[in-house]
C-alpha cells in the first residue's frame, strides 16, 4: 500500500503542487490539505506517513520568510508535528518550508540553547532575491532523505532570505558532529562552493543547503528538488548530467513504505 503524504498549504504557498507531483512520482499518494480547514477539521495526522511543508511565500513573508507560518505551526499543530517527529516519519520542508521548521526550533532540534533561536535563515549576502540553478551534493548518512545517495542534485533555488546562519560555533560544530549537514553546495567543479557567489548563492556558513534534526527524519532545505525531477525540466540538460532531484523523494517514501 502506498504511503500518505500529508502537504500543508496556506496563503502564499506555491509549490504545493509540484512537491505532489514528486511524491507521487516515488511512490506516495499525496493530499494538499489548507492549514485553516485542518484547524477546524476531525482529520487524523496518524493518517499520513509522511509530513511536507512546501515553498512559496507563506503570508506574504510578513515579518520575516517563513515567521507567521512557524507561529501557526507552533500554535495549532505542535502537538501533531511533534507526534509526527517522535515517531521518526518522514518529514520535509522545503524553502519557506525550511524557514518555517528553523523558526519554530523544530531544526536543528537539538537543546544546546534552550530558550532562544539556534539558527535562522536570514537575508541572502548578496542582498537580492537569487533565482538560478545550483548543484548539491547528499552529505549525510543520518538524514533517511540524502542516505545513500550516490549522485550530486541539480536543482533550482528561488529565495530572497536563504543565508542559514547559526547562533554560535558550538551549534555548529554539532551539527558537523551529528551529520545533521544533509545537502551542501558545490561549485561548476563539483568541489564544496567555499562561499563563493553564485555557486553559494545566498551565504549560508559551510556552504549549507539542508540540514536535519538529530534523529534524521526531519530535512529542511532551500533549493527545490521538486522542480528537477523529469529530464525535460532541465534548461541545460544536452550538457550537463541529469541529477534530478526524484531520488530524495524515493528516500522519503521508502522509508514510510518500510516503516
Amino acid at each position: 500500500m502506498k504511503p500518505k503524504a500529508l502537504i500543508l498549504f496556506t496563503t502564499g504557498t506555491n509549490r504545493d503542487g509540484d512537491v505532489a507531483v514528486a511524491f507521487e512520482q516515488a511512490g506516495a499518494q499525496t493530499k494538499i490539505r489548507p492549514l485553516i480547514d485542518l484547524r477546524t477539521s476531525e482529520q487524523n495526522w496518524q493518517d499520513y506517513q509522511i509530513l511536507v511543508i512546501p515553498g512559496g511565500f507563506s503570508y506574504a513573508d510578513a515579518l520575516g520568510a517563513g515567521k507567521l507560518l512557524a507561529l501557526d505551526l507552533n500554535s495549532y499543530f505542535k502537538d501533531q508535528i511533534q507526534d509526527f517527529v517522535s515517531a521518526g516519519k518522514p518529514v520535509i520542508g522545503i524553502c519557506n518550508g525550511f524557514q518555517a521548521l528553523v523558526k519554530a526550533g523544530i531544526l536543528p532540534g537539538n537543546n544546546l540553547s534552550a530558550g532562544k533561536p539556534q539558527a535562522t535563515l536570514t537575508f541572502n549576502q548578496i542582498g537580492h532575491f537569487e533565482c538560478r540553478w545550483v548543484q548539491l551534493r547528499p552529505s549525510s548518512q543520518t538524514c533517511l532523505w540524502t542516505r545513500d545517495l550516490k549522485s550530486d542534485i541539480n536543482c533550482p533555488v528561488a529565495h530572497g532570505e536563504g543565508n542559514f546562519q547559526v547562533a554560535d560555533d558550538q551549534i555548529l560544530d554539532k551539527l558537523q558532529q551529528s551529520d545533521q549537514i544533509a545537502l551542501t553546495y558545490l561549485n561548476q567543479n563539483g568541489q564544496l562552493a567555499n562561499g563563493e557567489y553564485p555557486y553559494n548563492p545566498n551565504g549560508s556558513c559551510l556552504d549549507i543547503a539542508g540540514i536535519c534534526n538529530p534523529s534524521g527524519n526531519v530535512l529542511g532545505l532551500m533549493p527545490h528538488p521538486e522542480d528537477h525531477i523529469f529530464e525535460f525540466q532541465n534548461p541545460n540538460r544536452l550538457h550537463r548530467k541529469n541529477n534530478s532531484g526524484l531520488a530524495l523523494f524515493v528516500n522519503g517514501v521508502s522509508h514510510a513504505t518500510q516503516s
